[in-house]
């Protein structure tokens, strides 16, 4: 009777099993590994066997969904960036919205307070904006720069438009709607890190009071506000 080899008594390694499931589903699982893998480890520990064990599947699944990993990465890229300015669209109210707030300080704390959901909703996407890593490729910044420049000429735009529209014997001080816009996005960013590395330190409902007494005393509400 022959004796075993070594190899023979060693459990062979399973290959990861992954479950039958839509295309779509299967993409979707894979862009999220991806970015749990860019938002722990950075983009240069991003491949395709690393995005694969995040996934608890086979390399195999990953080329049966994606031609390699440019065309991963560029279709996470679509995704976060629609998901991310999609949001942030809808953190401030439209500038044509008959029901939008007229009053500064309640604008800027309703989006204050929109921004703090937004940010605990998707927090791992917002952390490859608000704190890239180093490594980011230049494609990936200049799309942020790109919906950074939209999102505050949407704010200008807002700024813009309420100081057209006020009356009332009060008069506004000389605002400059391009720099106030500079200064609210600024700002806007500085809290959002803050919320993202440090949660407990600036509350929603603290922000939001320092907004409506600063704003409130900058830019008082018109006799239409009141």
């Amino acid at each position: 009777m022959s004796t075993p080899t070594a190899s023979e008594d060693r459990p062979r390694r399973r290959r990861p099993y992954a479950p039958r499931v839509p295309i779509e589903q299967r993409r979707e699982q894979l862009l999220d590994a991806a970015l749990a893998v860019i938002v722990n480890d950075g983009y240069d520990r991003v491949s395709i066997d690393a995005i694969a064990k995040r996934a608890h599947v086979a390399r195999s699944v990953v080329y049966g969904a994606y031609e390699n990993l440019d065309a991963l990465l560029t279709a996470l890229l679509d995704r976060q960036q629609a998901r991310a300015f999609e949001r942030l669209l809808q953190t401030i109210p439209d500038p044509h919205d008959p029901d939008r707030p007229h009053d500064p300080a309640a604008f800027a704390a309703e989006t204050v307070h929109r921004m703090s959901g937004m940010l605990h909703q998707d927090p791992d996407t917002w952390r490859l904006i608000l704190l890239p890593p180093g490594n980011m490729p230049t494609v990936v910044r200049d799309r942020i720069e790109v919906d950074r420049e939209r999102f505050r000429q949407r704010v200008e735009a807002w700024i813009s438009l309420a100081l057209a529209n006020r009356s009332g014997p009060k008069r506004d001080p000389d605002l400059d709607p391009q720099v106030l816009a500079h200064a609210l996005v600024a700002c806007a960013e500085h809290f959002g890190r803050l919320a993202l590395t440090d949660p407990g330190r600036f509350d929603p409902p603290r922000l939001i009071g320092q907004v409506r007494v600063i704003l409130g005393a900058v830019w008082p509400p018109s006799e239409d506000c009141a």
